[in-house]
C-alpha cells in the first residue's frame, strides 16, 4: 500500500505554468503526485508534466480521452512514452479498448471516468440517460473491469459500492474531495478525505482546497494527516 502522502494527488487547475510552478515550489516535498487537466495542459502543462516526471514526481494526465479508436490508441501511446502514471479516458467500451491497446506493456495506468462528479441524476436525465448515477457507474465499472482497465475515477459516494464489485485489483481515484469545513464549489457529490478512504478509495484528488489556500503546504499536510488517520482506522 502507498504511503499516505503518495495517495494525495494535487490538481494543478491553474491558468499558467508560472502559477503552477509557484504552487509546486510552495508545496515542496509535501506532495509527490500532481494532476494536469485541460486548463493547464492547453497552457503548456504537458511540458511541465515531463519536467515533473524528470524530477521524480508522478503525474496524472487528466484529459478524459474519447474519440475514434485509432485516435485514442495513438494518443495513449504518446502519453505512455511521456512517463505519466495515470491517464483518464471516458468509460465507453470502444474508447477503453483502444486505450488498453495504446497502453501496451508500459507502466501507464488507464483510468476510466464513470460519471463526472459534477453530475447528478437530473443531469443524466437531461443528457438522455435512463440510468441513475449509481446505476450508470456500476454498469461502466463492470465494463471497464472486463476490458482490462487499471482503475476508475469515481466519487467517494460510489467507491464503497464499487470496491466489492471490482475487487482489489483496480485502483479507485476520487475527485470531489473537500476537507471538513471547505467550500463545495461546483461539485455535487463530495466527501471528506476520511470518508473517501473508508469507502475504499486508493487516491484522492484535491485542487482548490490546496492550490487556493493561503498556505498550500499546510493544507496538503492536513489532508495527508486525514488520509493517514483513516488508513489506520481501516487497518
Amino acid at each position: 500500500m502507498e504511503q499516505p502522502r503518495d495517495r494525495l494527488i494535487v490538481a494543478l487547475d491553474l491558468p499558467s505554468i508560472d502559477a503552477a510552478e509557484a504552487v509546486i515550489d510552495r508545496l515542496g516535498d509535501s506532495v509527490t503526485f500532481y494532476k494536469i487537466g485541460y486548463q493547464l495542459a492547453f497552457a503548456g502543462g504537458l511540458a511541465l508534466a515531463e519536467k515533473l516526471i524528470f524530477k521524480g514526481r508522478r503525474v496524472f494526465v487528466d484529459l478524459k480521452l474519447h474519440d475514434i479508436g485509432n485516435t485514442v490508441e495513438k494518443g495513449v501511446e504518446s502519453v505512455a512514452r511521456m512517463g505519466a502514471t495515470f491517464l483518464t479516458v471516458h468509460a465507453y467500451p470502444q474508447t477503453m479498448k483502444a486505450a488498453v491497446a495504446g497502453r501496451g506493456d508500459s507502466n501507464l495506468r488507464i483510468l476510466a471516468v464513470t460519471v463526472l462528479t459534477s453530475y447528478d441524476d437530473a443531469d443524466l436525465a437531461a443528457a438522455g440517460y435512463d440510468f441513475t448515477v449509481s446505476e450508470l457507474v456500476a454498469e461502466r465499472a463492470a465494463q471497464a473491469h472486463d476490458i482490462g482497465i487499471d482503475g476508475l475515477v469515481c466519487s467517494a459516494e460510489e467507491a464503497a459500492m464499487l470496491r466489492p464489485k471490482i475487487g482489489p485489483g483496480m485502483v479507485l481515484v476520487t475527485p470531489g474531495i473537500r476537507p471538513s469545513g471547505a467550500e463545495v464549489g461546483d461539485q455535487k457529490r463530495v466527501k471528506t478525505p476520511r470518508d473517501a478512504i473508508r469507502a475504499g478509495a486508493d487516491y484522492l484528488v484535491v485542487g482548490r482546497p490546496i492550490v487556493a489556500a493561503k498556505d498550500p503546504r499546510a493544507a496538503a499536510d492536513g489532508i495527508v494527516a486525514e488520509i493517514a488517520a483513516a488508513a489506520d482506522e481501516a487497518a
